[in-house]
C-alpha cells in the first residue's frame, strides 16, 4: 500500500470530524486507516513489553508502521492537521514521536502537555476495546473532573485520531485503564533542544520499566480517577 492511501489528509473532511474551538482548539476524527492495513499495521506495531509511551525506533517497528509515521510527521499531513485548528506552518516544527502499546492505571491523570508542544496528534490502533470507558480519551473543561467532558470521549480503536493545540487550558486525560492501548503520539515541538531532551527522558524511562516495570505498575494501582499534574 502507497503512503498517501495509507493516511491521506483528505479523510480529515469525513461528515463526522469534529472541529472545535473552544475551550482549546482540537479535532477528533474517525476511520483515518483503511481497513485493507489493518492486518499489516497489527503485524508491524512494536512488540513492547513494558507500559507508557517510548521514543519512535525505526527499528522496533516493521515497514507499514515506519510508512505511517513518516506520513504523519510530513508537512503535507501538517499543514492539514494546522488548517484546521488555526496553526500557521506546523509543518516548521521538530516532530516527537512517541508509540504505546501497553498502559498500566498510574495513566492517563487529567494535564494539558507540556508549554514545550505546540500541538499534539494521537492516532489509534486498537482491534477491539472492552465495553468500558476506562482508557478512552476525554477533552476536558477542568483540571480536576474527569467527568466535565466538552465532546463525547473517543475509544481508542483502529483509525481513530485525535488532535488538539497545546494551551494552558488543554485539560486532557481518561480513565485509569490497564492493558493493550496501542496508539502513535505526534507533538510538534518549539525547539530541536527539547526533542532532544524529551527523547533522552523517553529513553530513560524505558530503560527503567524494564527493570522496575513492576514497581511502576504497582505505585500508579490505586491512582484517583481524577488525579492530576499541570503539564
Amino acid at each position: 500500500m502507497n503512503a498517501t492511501a495509507l493516511l491521506d489528509p483528505a479523510r480529515l473532511d469525513r461528515s463526522d470530524t469534529h472541529v472545535a474551538e473552544q475551550p482549546f482548539p482540537f479535532m477528533i476524527a474517525h476511520g483515518q486507516l483503511p481497513d485493507e492495513a489493518r492486518s499489516d499495521l497489527d503485524r508491524d506495531f512494536p512488540r513492547y513489553t513494558s507500559a507508557g509511551f517510548f521514543p519512535y525506533d525505526p527499528a522496533d517497528c516493521g515497514a507499514t508502521i515506519n510508512t505511517l509515521v513518516d506520513r504523519l510527521t510530513s508537512p503535507e499531513f501538517a499543514s492539514a492537521v494546522g488548517r484546521r485548528l488555526g496553526i500557521a506552518d506546523l509543518g516548521q516544527y521538530p516532530t516527537l514521536v512517541t508509540l504505546c502499546r501497553l498502559l498500566n492505571r498510574r495513566h492517563g491523570t487529567i494535564h494539558t502537555d507540556s508549554k514545550s508542544k505546540v500541538a499534539t496528534a494521537l492516532l489509534y490502533l486498537n482491534a477491539q476495546w472492552p465495553d468500558t470507558s476506562e482508557g478512552c480519551l476525554r477533552f476536558l473543561n477542568r483540571i480536576d473532573d474527569i467527568d466535565d467532558i466538552v465532546a463525547p470521549e473517543l475509544t481508542p480503536l483502529y483509525g481513530e485520531f485525535a488532535i488538539f493545540k497545546r494551551c494552558d487550558n488543554s485539560f486532557h486525560g481518561h480513565l485509569p485503564y490497564e492493558g493493550e492501548r496501542r496508539v502513535i503520539q505526534v507533538a510538534w515541538l518549539t525547539s530541536e533542544e527539547e526533542k532532544l531532551r524529551k527523547t533522552k527522558r523517553g529513553n530513560f524511562s524505558r530503560s527503567f520499566k524494564k527493570l522496575f516495570g513492576k514497581l511502576d505498575a504497582r505505585l500508579g494501582a490505586g491512582r484517583d480517577r481524577n488525579a492530576s499534574h499541570r503539564d
